[in-house]
């Protein structure tokens, strides 16, 4: 690899803005001046606020629907049965 064309790599906290949890990992989205910063066990990491994250995404939470007005998962399972669940 060349040296000095690779972005900073370091931590960086994600923050979900519908529930305010924070995962911390490792990114490329590094630091810059006057950017926001969250605490996280005593230390200051730059933070990136994303809208839906692991913590409020319906498959995740158990909140998912099947929205069918027109009855097209019922004509399936009449004809294949319902599966094993």
């Amino acid at each position: 690899m060349k040296p000095g064309i690779h972005p900073a790599y370091g931590p960086v906290a994600f923050r979900d803005r519908a529930t305010g949890d924070v995962v911390l990992t490792r990114s490329t989205l590094a630091a810059r001046p006057g950017e926001a910063t969250v605490e996280v066990e005593g230390r200051r990491y730059p933070v990136v606020d994303v809208d839906v994250s692991v913590h409020s995404h319906p498959f995740w939470t158990g909140q998912g629907r099947v929205l069918d007005s027109e009855g097209r998962v019922e004509a399936f399972e009449r004809r294949y049965g319902r599966g094993a669940r």
